[in-house]
């Protein structure tokens, strides 16, 4: 700003000289109007100059990368402002972080508390519904050996030891029907005694689900017939009292509706298992 005051000062001077009052008026306008653009022009330079200064700066501030010691000129312009702050920025960043772990570990804990929660409601409503049976499979056989002057014995057989789950409990439930939907109330129990003396026998999966679903032993599992029936009532019943003891299996591990399967399946049977009964439309084997 001092150059330009001076460069001023020195065209009044000029202007006001006795060199210059020769001058027309019209000279005197151009010369004007020629000092004033180079009046502007040096304004804008100076200016210029200070906005490039500027960005360089910016540039230098913003060079710096996430983890780098900052730049020596970075240092000498801000001191150890920035540095500080940049470690708390990461001190901050990496508190935050260990406690949205800490929240997510919770939450997991939560969640998976509450699964064993419903899974245990679920366990418990089943026996429930066992022991209901039970009871009345006992009052059963009272209600026969007294009209029949008979003593009761205790029901009909031991209650079956067999871990069942909800997903068990829906799945034994749905194989019933679609085994034996269209059978008496006996004909359904004895398909759920096959079930489930395959859970108690060494020779098959020890789960409802995985006896099954095992590959190739079931027709309702491989034409759908599983997940499209619908649960009666009646089977609902079957189910409870064959959970509850009610057998009439004789061990069996094995049922075939004659009329109804392959020739090959039934030429298998017949030659490599033991004949028991026949109740209803299926034949029982071991």
């Amino acid at each position: 700003m001092l150059t330009l005051c001076s460069f001023l000062q020195f065209w009044t001077r000029l202007v006001g000289s006795s060199g210059m009052a020769g001058l027309s008026k019209r000279m005197c306008r151009r010369m004007g109007v020629m000092v004033a653009g180079m009046t502007a022009v040096a304004v804008m330079t100076m200016t210029l100059n200070g906005f490039a200064g500027g960005g360089r700066a910016v540039l230098t501030a913003y060079a710096e990368v996430p983890g780098e010691e900052p730049s020596q000129a970075l240092v000498h312009q801000s001191g150890t402002e920035e540095s500080g702050t940049l470690t708390e920025a990461k001190v901050q960043f990496r508190l935050t972080d260990g406690e949205n772990l800490r929240e997510g570990q919770a939450l997991a804990g939560s969640m998976l508390a509450e699964d064993i929660q419903r899974q245990e409601a679920a366990k418990n409503e089943i026996r429930a519904v066992v022991e209901k049976a039970k009871d009345e499979i006992q009052k059963a056989e009272e209600q026969r050996a007294l009209a029949a002057g008979e003593e009761p014995r205790e029901a009909t057989v031991q209650a079956a030891a067999v871990n069942c789950s909800q997903q068990d409990y829906e799945v034994l439930k749905r194989i019933v029907e679609a085994e034996a939907g269209i059978c008496d109330t006996k004909g359904r129990i004895l398909v759920a005694n096959v079930v489930l003396n395959r859970v108690r026998s060494s020779q098959f999966p020890n789960t409802v689900t995985e006896v099954v679903y095992q590959r190739a032993q079931f027709s309702p599992v491989r034409d759908g017939r599983l997940n499209s029936c619908v649960v009666t009532p009646e089977t609902v019943d079957a189910v409870n009292r064959a959970l509850a003891g009610e057998d009439y299996s004789q061990g069996a591990l094995y049922f075939m509706n004659r009329g109804r399967s392959r020739a090959r399946n039934v030429s298998w049977f017949d030659r490599n298992l033991t004949y028991l009964f026949h109740h209803d439309r299926h034949e029982f084997f071991k």
